[in-house]
């Protein structure tokens, strides 16, 4: 029972750093969590190895747990690695998309329109994945679609907090119509480069990017003082 209440926890907290309720560089308390969630200590620091171990957090000597800040240069890596993954995946999906894949390609592009249009960033990021995810399926390549899921995941605060930087949202929508134009088409090679260049973070982009991460962690400071 420990164990699967651990596992409970760490998927909830899971999905509060992916959805940025928990920011890059937040301190997690052990105290506060368990009164939050109504458990004893020992459940939390097992979810929080947890944590740990796939990278969503790290655990500090002396200091606690923090949700994981990536450094530049492994943040910039990241996103060249996530690039290739998913320029992989398009490749294959405009092989392999079904009927039924289009459909929920052209769905989930429809619903980032939609959000676009009304610039509701929150609504955009889940549709944004589901654009993706459904990419990563109609590859029909479990191991390649699974990799690109787990750095996805570990990437998706970063992700969410890109689409801050002025004008992102509509050129991110701009990007994806093209990928999905490729990717209708048939055209793999096509695809793939348009959707690296839609992925990797760089330039401009990148110091934005780390502007807004500057500007979190130091949000989220004064919190972990008063924690």
């Amino acid at each position: 029972m420990r164990g699967e209440a651990a596992i409970r926890l760490r998927e909830a907290l899971e999905n509060e750093i992916v959805s940025g309720k928990l920011r890059p560089g937040e301190r997690l308390d052990e105290t506060d969590l368990a009164e939050r969630f109504g458990v004893s200590r020992t459940p939390i620091r097992e979810a929080l190895i947890q944590l740990a171990g796939s990278g969503m957090i790290e655990l500090r000597p002396r200091r606690g747990a923090h949700v994981t800040l990536l450094g530049p240069r492994e943040l910039l890596e990241s996103f060249e690695f996530m690039g290739e993954l998913e320029a992989s995946c398009a490749r294959f999906a405009a092989r392999r998309m079904t009927a039924e894949e289009r459909e929920t390609l052209i769905s989930a592009f429809k619903r980032c329109r939609k959000a676009c249009e009304k610039g509701d960033v929150d609504a955009y990021y889940h549709a944004n994945a589901d654009f993706h995810a459904a990419i990563y399926d109609a590859s029909h390549n479990r191991a390649l679609a699974l990799s690109a899921r787990n750095l996805q995941r570990k990437l998706q605060p970063y992700r969410r907090l890109q689409l801050r930087v002025r004008g992102r949202l509509a050129t991110s929508f701009d990007e994806h119509g093209r990928v999905m134009e490729a990717l209708l088409a048939g055209n793999g090679i096509e695809a793939g480069e348009r959707l690296r260049a839609h992925v990797v973070v760089q330039g401009d982009r990148f110091m934005s990017l780390l502007a807004e991460l500057q500007a979190e962690t130091a949000r989220a400071q004064p919190r972990a003082k008063a924690g």
